[in-house]
């Protein structure tokens, strides 16, 4: 037996035992007569001691020990006379007789600490070693409660877990696919899944009517903290429901998840159209932790002599409270060259200071009187001490440009409270997007989600005006202005699928080749049905106040989409090259 206790579980209560631990060394420290060895393992760290005087050969045993290195203790459990009340084990100590090494360690090329001196590159390329630090492994072991969980709810609620395949068939809609090449069928490929979304519709044809995975899902697509090339999905679908049941029943298992692993009872998710979400916060995904709704001023503020707003399709603005006295022409600056980045896009930024002696300072004073300003103060609901910022140009642009603002005020203000869940369901999407370059429609979620059913027959019978106002069956859950997952009810009828193709441009000969087998099934009594798919790993990382999912992978890729661990992609071997009947471009 390498160990009758683990490294995080010995008490006072168990003052008096001979016990045997195993683990790492995490550090040690000499005191001449006594020698101090914490052991880690991933259930915590104790203490152990060494006296010179009870066993010399062995305290010298324990000064060689290094960081990291494997050993397994035993001895008797006693009270500490100076205890850590940071450490769940910090009550005793280990007073040893035995010690064993099991395996020495080179040493770590950073600290395995909490607070670690290793860069990101460095870390990923000794993933092993980051694994060991204990915020790391809580975020695993997280991840594991939540899998857990999820699948507890999702069976008491009558949903089979069912795999689908990861080789199958590649389609040119939405990301690019990863593709592999079928050695016995040469020139021909497989694609790695973006989603089991064909599959999961096939399972309801099929009569299985409540389906579930934790899958793994893979998109070739460009990345950025919260996106990887393979991720996985909560992946859902459900037979015989309408928008209420999916909603009811995954607002359920977000409360279930919230209350089973963090303790946190949410209330009814509230639910806001998209035309709304983009109207107050240019955002289909907005943070509703505060405020800071936007309020359009085409009607007060065009007209006036100022040709940035008269020539504008939309003047919007927002207002920041309580830092009007004190944000100064330097901040101010500061932020509309924040503005300004290539990255937001805006050409300037205009303020009105409600200062708390109840001066008016604005950047836009000699356009408009104080009479003028005081009335828009009065829209925004500004009180004295409130800061007004306002954006002009381009409807769709200047509100992503000021929803970006409006988050990143939120961010400096610290109004983006990571302790606080705002849970929210946008609904009502656009079912069709027009992209102005390719001179097409593109589906806003994907081709097989069902219209409203009051947009229908419209969209069977429509022009090229009613494509664009046409709303979909579908529903996006957001957290903390995090869209966490997203879903629709899905056409189920064979002749409005075939429209929709129509509509996003593809011919009759495209769409059988690539979904033959789906249109076919629909001729076999499909019912109606509709899903949802969560973000797992997106879904860790919001419930626990992180940005990046990177921590709640075990082996993630960094952000060129290289596993520096075991340095992939490689090249191959010229014979698994001929095998499969490729060739190298130079």
């Amino acid at each position: 037996m390498y160990r009758t206790h683990t490294c995080g579980e010995l008490r006072i209560a168990d003052v008096g035992k001979e016990v045997t631990l195993a683990g790492w060394v995490q550090a040690g420290r000499d005191f001449g007569g006594l020698t101090f060895v914490d052991v880690r393992d991933r259930y915590g760290i104790t203490q152990i001691v060494f006296n010179m005087e009870d066993n010399a050969v062995l305290c010298e045993q324990a000064r060689k020990l290094g960081r990291e290195f494997v050993i397994q203790v035993s001895g008797k459990v006693r009270e500490r006379s100076a205890k850590n009340p940071n450490r769940a084990t910090g009550a005793i100590e280990i007073e040893a007789t035995a010690l064993h090494l099991l395996n020495p360690s080179k040493v770590p090329p950073f600290t395995i600490e909490d607070d670690t001196d290793g860069g990101d590159d460095l870390r990923m390329k000794y993933r092993y070693l980051d694994l060991r630090r204990t915020p790391v492994q809580q975020n695993i072991i997280f991840r594991a409660r939540m899998g857990l969980e999820t699948r507890k709810y999702l069976s008491d609620h009558g949903f089979l877990e069912i795999e689908t395949p990861f080789l199958i068939k590649s389609t040119p809609e939405g990301a690019r696919d990863f593709v592999v090449p079928s050695r016995l069928n040469p020139n021909q490929f497989y694609a790695l899944p973006q989603s089991p979304q064909t599959f999961k519709q096939i399972l309801m044809v099929a009569g299985f009517d409540r389906y579930f995975q934790i899958v793994k899902c893979f998109r070739d697509e460009d990345l950025r903290a919260d996106r990887q090339p393979e991720f996985t999905q909560i992946d859902c679908e459900m037979a015989f429901v309408t928008r209420e049941d999916i909603l009811n029943t995954f607002e359920g298992l977000t409360k279930h998840l919230y209350r089973e692993v963090l303790g946190i009872e949410l209330d009814t998710f509230p639910r806001m159209s998209y035309d709304d979400a983009i109207a107050k916060y240019g955002s289909d995904k907005p943070d509703t932790r505060f405020g800071m709704e936007f309020v359009e001023l085409n009607d007060v503020a065009q007209n006036q002599g100022f040709p940035v707003f008269d020539s504008a399709e939309l003047v919007v603005g927002i207002c920041a409270p309580g830092i009007a006295d004190t944000y100064s022409n330097k901040d101010i600056n500061a932020l509309t060259d924040w503005v300004k980045r290539p990255q937001i896009g805006a050409k300037g930024l205009v303020y009105i200071k409600y200062q708390g002696d109840g001066s008016i300072k604005s950047s836009i004073g000699k356009f408009y009187t104080d009479e003028q300003l005081q009335a828009w103060g009065e829209r925004f609901g500004a009180r004295p001490g409130d800061l007004v910022l306002i954006l002009a140009g381009e409807a769709e642009k200047t509100r992503t440009q000021l929803g970006a603002l409006r988050l990143e005020l939120g961010e400096r203000l610290g109004l983006r409270d990571p302790k606080k869940v705002n849970p929210l369901w946008v609904v009502d999407f656009p079912l069709l997007e027009w992209d102005e370059e390719a001179q097409r429609f593109f589906a806003m979620h994907h081709p097989f989600t069902s219209p409203k059913k009051d947009d229908i027959e419209r969209m069977q019978n429509g022009d090229f005006a009613t494509m664009k106002s046409l709303r979909a069956d579908a529903y996006d859950l957001v957290l903390n202005g995090v869209e966490i997952g997203g879903g629709s009810i899905r056409i189920h009828n064979r002749n409005l699928q075939s429209k929709n193709f129509d509509l996003l441009g593809f011919t009759k000969e495209e769409a059988e080749a690539q979904f033959g087998f789906l249109l076919g099934a629909f001729e076999y009594g499909a019912p109606p049905h509709g899903g949802i798919a969560f973000g797992f790993d997106r879904l860790c990382a919001v419930m626990n106040g992180q940005s990046s999912i990177r921590d709640f992978i075990a082996f993630p890729k960094n952000n060129m989409g290289r596993d520096m661990m075991i340095e992939a992609p490689s090249p191959i071997d010229q014979k698994q090259l001929d095998e499969l009947s490729l060739r190298l471009v130079k």
